[in-house]
């Protein structure tokens, strides 16, 4: 039981949730809605999806266990408090459970490409096993690409639903030009903020990385350095979404009510952290940013809610 317990501490299952839930809201808050309003049947039924974003979150849990597995010297010295390897779960345990994930992930995967006539889901998957594996392995601690990659590979949840049911065919043009809309904003969103966060995270374990020989950006640059790029990268992010509210509020009651909901639980928490970020100086401080970052990130899934009222 209490190796169980472990484990599900190991793959971070509340992140594994939030998977889910963003490609559950996209799916059916977005894409469906789309095509219901054009006359269309989804492509991808219910089995696609539900093996896809399986196969998602097979590969985060299973990246999540490779990262400890080579992280282990560095999280004795940032947080000895989440060290589950060889403290309940042995170092061969977890390469078995990294090594089955991603071969039921990939499983998965060709299924569903099977299903739909078209191999990008498994290409997809495979490409998030072997980038996640090599950041873990490589450039986790290297200046920039391990931020970029893990970024990237956080926000690909969202594009790869689009990708499936754009490359299934018969959509009208003009719901293709919504559909791509809604997913560079949603994309962009989650990789500029898993962009920021991972930066917090890198200045909340400079201590072990600098002693293991990391190169991360708050090592390479310093930490003030560090604190302007989240900053401006948190800022950039704010000057798009408030970009975005006059013309929500020109269209309509539901759409003022996403513009209200995006002000008071995205924009303004947002800007409440930028400012916190220029006073964070303890591993504490940076720690509860990422944990208000994490939760912005939440909110702004669930403005997804919205947006079938919008369409339909």
């Amino acid at each position: 039981m209490k190796c169980c317990v472990l484990f599900f501490k190991l793959i971070r299952w509340p992140n594994l949730v939030i998977i889910f839930l963003t490609q559950w809201l996209f799916q059916y808050c977005v894409i469906v809605p789309l095509l219901k309003a054009a006359g269309l049947a989804p492509k991808v039924g219910a089995t696609a999806f539900f093996m896809i974003t399986a196969a998602y979150m097979l590969v985060a849990a299973a990246g999540y266990v490779i990262n400890d597995y080579f992280d282990l010297g560095i999280d004795t010295v940032n947080k000895p408090d989440k060290v589950f390897i060889t403290r309940g779960i042995s170092r061969g345990g977890a390469l078995a459970a990294y090594v089955l994930m991603n071969v039921m992930a990939a499983g998965l995967g060709c299924a569903v490409s099977w299903q739909l006539g078209g191999w990008a889901p498994l290409y997809c998957i495979f490409a998030c096993i072997v980038l996640l594996y090599f950041y873990s392995a490589f450039f986790k601690k290297r200046f920039l690409i391990g931020n970029i990659l893990v970024a990237g590979i956080s926000a690909s949840a969202v594009p790869v639903l689009a990708l499936m049911e754009g490359g299934a065919g018969g959509i009208f043009p003009e719901t293709l030009r919504y559909m791509t809309i809604y997913t560079i904003l949603y994309t962009g969103f989650a990789f500029i903020l898993s962009f920021a966060r991972e930066l917090v995270k890198d200045l909340e374990d400079v201590e072990g990385d600098r002693r293991y020989g990391g190169r991360t950006m708050p090592i390479v640059l310093g930490a003030r350095t560090a604190h302007w790029i989240v900053a401006v990268a948190l800022f950039s992010l704010i000057g798009v979404l408030a970009a975005l509210q006059p013309v929500l509020w020109a269209q309509g009651s539901t759409t003022s009510m996403l513009s209200l909901y995006s002000i008071c639980l995205i924009i303004l928490p947002l800007g409440w952290i930028l400012l916190k970020v220029f006073g964070a100086r303890a591993v504490q401080d940076y720690h509860r940013l990422s944990t208000w970052i994490k939760l912005v990130m939440l909110t702004g899934i669930l403005s997804m809610l919205f947006i079938q009222f919008m369409i339909l």
